[in-house]
């Protein structure tokens, strides 16, 4: 099942903005495409998503969620 941007709200909330989201389904059907399970490639989505989020924290010298 390949995966839409808007899924990516279903599965984190790290994902907040457009460019997120699309960030997050490309690396989901990425893993999809490479023979991951569905498991494996929301987790992989989320962890590249997170560390998007804490890269974008440090660059503005601010926390972010």
């Amino acid at each position: 099942m390949p995966w839409d941007p808007e899924d990516s709200r279903r599965h984190t909330k790290k994902a907040s903005s457009a460019v997120s989201q699309r960030q997050w389904s490309h690396v989901a059907n990425s893993m999809l495409d490479s023979g991951a399970s569905e498991g494996a490639a929301v987790r992989a989505a989320n962890g590249v998503v997170k560390k998007r989020g804490k890269k974008q924290a440090r660059k503005s010298g601010g926390k972010r969620g």
